[in-house]
């Protein structure tokens, strides 16, 4: 799961974004009334609508820009906005991309697309624009941050801590901060920044229940499990409304094999946060578990109306689908999955496992073969990853 980060989302004028909210997609305005309109009174319309919230209007507001003037980079700029505020990941992803195109100099479109894959937990995709707003914004804290903490998610230790580490500064009272640089740091075997990191911590977060969160995940991560539901339950008490404790108190209990205690975990940050998938995901498991069938497929979908790219919930409804012996559905929603992360073993092995119980006999096995092959190749490379160059310096023959 994502850390917690303030990140706003920026418009064209580089205003801070206000609480997203849902809202139906307005439809464009016609040809004939926009060919009348004046573009700037209405992208100034625009703007103020999304100042105040209003995103139908926003967005017919942009829309209608667009139809007169085609090429108004800040049009899509904002369009795009009003999409990330709806969490419509794919339409402002693409109308953001449309902005940069046509106005490569403005930075702010980067830094949306940025945050717009750093919000859907792909951070693989989000490294490449945050790269180049650092680049050609060096002082641009909030790209260097998000770039740090996508650097975090993928283990790129070194670079996490070469962008968090001249945050100091800006950062040295932020919690969220402060954790990412000292795991970095140790990480990347820088032990006086880790060190300087987690004495920070202390002074900052003292005995309040954000540090007991932090301490409490670092825990979890080291399966401590005793220790970090004692740490969480702590925070949890302290606050109870603060952000994902019941979320990592749940994985806590899941780690542990409680899986009633799990449950009441995360349907009490449901109650907090409706919004955040992995509560659902983690729910469906649960209730797999607990062999709460009808639940757990309720918890899965939810998380696909969230996220319908979410690999592990697809997942969790192909097991679930198994152990019901509807290989059928199971295997629509391994298909689903495949299509998402075609470089996975597991998936082919568990459709070689549908089609076999379909009597698609020959299908399944050469599926449970690609399985196997795709495996060793990762070992293999793997292998060559931790091995290096050979030290001959030769190359193999060919």
């Amino acid at each position: 799961m994502a850390a917690l980060i303030v990140a706003g989302v920026l418009g064209a004028g580089m205003h801070a974004s206000a609480h997203p909210m849902q809202a139906a997609s307005a439809s464009a305005p016609s040809a004939k009334s926009a060919a009348k309109a004046d573009p700037g009174k209405l992208f100034s319309e625009g703007e103020a609508a999304l100042r105040d919230g209003q995103l139908d209007e926003a967005e017919r507001a942009f829309k209608g820009v667009i139809a007169i003037e085609p090429q108004f980079a800040p049009a899509y700029g904002n369009l795009g906005v009003v999409h990330m505020r709806r969490k419509q990941w794919e339409p402002a992803i693409k109308a953001l991309e449309k902005a940069a195109k046509l106005d490569p100099k403005m930075t702010g479109f980067r830094l949306n697309i940025g945050l717009a894959y750093y919000r859907q937990n792909d951070f693989w995709h989000a490294i490449p624009p945050l790269e180049s707003v650092v680049k050609d914004q060096p002082d641009s804290a909030q790209a260097r941050y998000l770039l740090g903490l996508c650097y975090f998610y993928t283990e790129r230790w070194v670079e996490a801590t070469d962008e968090l580490e001249p945050l100091w500064q800006a950062y040295s009272n932020d919690m969220t901060y402060l954790y990412v640089l000292s795991i970095s740091a140790e990480k990347a075997e820088r032990k006086d920044l880790g060190e300087r990191a987690d004495e920070r911590m202390v002074a900052v977060g003292g005995d309040s229940p954000e540090f007991q969160l932090i301490i409490g995940k670092a825990k979890l991560q080291e399966e401590a499990y005793d220790d970090a539901v004692q740490e969480l339950s702590t925070a949890a008490k302290a606050n109870p409304k603060l952000p994902f404790v019941h979320y990592y108190l749940g994985m806590a209990y899941v780690k542990k094999g409680n899986y009633e205690a799990a449950q009441e975990q995360f349907l009490q940050d449901i109650a907090l946060e409706p919004d955040v998938v992995f509560n659902y995901d983690e729910l469906g498991n649960v209730y797999f578990q607990m062999n709460k069938d009808a639940e757990a497929e309720k918890a899965f979908r939810h998380a696909l109306q969230l996220d319908a790219k979410m690999i592990s919930a697809h997942l969790g409804l192909a097991k679930l689908y198994q152990r019901q012996g509807h290989s059928e559905k199971a295997l629509v929603e391994l298909d689903a999955a495949a299509k998402l992360d075609p470089q996975s073993s597991n998936i082919p092995y568990m459709r070689g496992q549908a089609l076999i119980k379909l009597g698609r006999t020959d299908e399944g096995k050469r599926e449970l073969d690609r399985s196997i092959a795709m495996s060793h190749e990762r070992r293999e490379k793997r292998r060559q990853e931790l091995e290096g160059p050979s030290l001959s310096g030769e190359s193999s023959p060919r």
